[in-house]
């Protein structure tokens, strides 16, 4: 099965998520409503929802609660990006202007509280703790991972350690929620909600190390923002830190150089990628990604063969093929 038939095999779910989203955003302050439409119009595979619902409909649930439960995610995702996009002064979000370019900080950030707001408030509408509990703690993570990875900026002593606690928070603690809200709303055995949290967790690491290697290697036209944009703010991210481990002294300090720096030229990207295939630290970051994607697969072992067990593991197999 390829990515393309999964989504389109649960385009009327997803389209259900969408459709109570439009109805909350049109029946606000236009500002909100504008926002919010600028926001959602700019595509995006709807990963986590996606997840939530397929979570959800392995034990055979779908509906309104399905609908809600992804709503909910997916609010919390759109006001995540953005705050990170304010904090971060990103001009572009998936190739088209920043949503704070277009109506400033203030009227975003705002926007962003609502959109946070409402996916709590919609989540306690499936009067079950358990996903209020999930998200609530998903949303804490979020912004801890932020303010980690604000710490930490522009830092070439940071480990990988204290990058993967970034991108727990950053992606995949929401992405194990989305699962966890499935399985609990889908009336699982906690076996069962721990296996699909860990397999949502596990999936959100692989795909955010992916993303981030996307950054120096992706077509720009696709990706949406310009090569080397984490390097220029900053971020160092795994194929990062394997260079700065793996570079000699005089590669090194250049490297810090450039960290250092307010703006990356053209050059010092260059001469970064050349080093990157020179120390395989491209290489290096997808076996990462590729060992978890093979452990959150494995967490789906003690589920039978179903259209929707299919579905999770051609999802994370996507992760180390996508392209945007």
């Amino acid at each position: 099965m390829t990515i393309a038939q999964i989504w389109d095999y649960y385009r009327d779910d997803l389209k259900d998520a969408e459709d109570r989203m439009a109805e909350i955003l049109g029946t606000v302050a236009p500002a909100i409503s504008a926002v919010g439409n600028h926001i959602f119009s700019a595509g995006g595979k709807r990963v986590r929802p996606l997840l939530a619902i397929i979570a959800s409909r392995i034990f055979g649930r779908r509906g309104e609660d399905v609908s809600t439960l992804a709503s909910s995610v997916e609010f919390i995702h759109a006001a995540s990006l953005i705050h990170d996009d304010v904090v971060d002064g990103a001009s572009l979000r998936r190739g088209k202007p920043a949503a704070h370019a277009l109506w400033g900080n203030q009227v975003v950030v705002l926007v962003g509280d609502f959109l946070y707001a409402n996916a709590l408030r919609l989540a306690n509408l499936l009067k079950e703790q358990k996903v209020m509990d999930a998200l609530c703690t998903a949303t804490a993570r979020m912004s801890e991972g932020e303010l980690i990875q604000l710490s930490k900026q522009g830092d070439p002593a940071m480990s990988e350690k204290d990058y993967m606690k970034i991108i727990e928070g950053k992606t995949a603690i929401l992405m194990s929620a989305a699962c966890k809200g499935g399985a609990v709303i889908g009336k699982a055995a906690e076996e069962q909600e721990e296996a699909l949290a860990s397999y949502g967790l596990k999936f959100g690491y692989a795909f955010q190390i992916a993303d981030d290697v996307l950054d120096y290697r992706a077509e720009e036209k696709e990706f949406g923002k310009s090569l080397g944009k984490d390097l220029e703010e900053g971020k160092v991210t795994l194929p990062l830190i394997h260079l700065l481990r793996d570079a000699d002294d005089a590669e090194r300090e250049r490297i810090e150089g450039v960290l250092a720096g307010e703006a990356v030229a053209e050059d010092d990207l260059a001469h970064i990628q050349g080093l990157f295939d020179k120390y395989h630290s491209i290489e290096k970051s997808l076996e990462r990604a590729a060992a978890l994607v093979e452990e959150a697969k494995g967490e789906l072992a003690l589920f039978p063969e179903s259209m929707e067990k299919t579905s999770l593991l051609t999802i994370a197999d996507y992760v180390l093929t996508r392209r945007k």
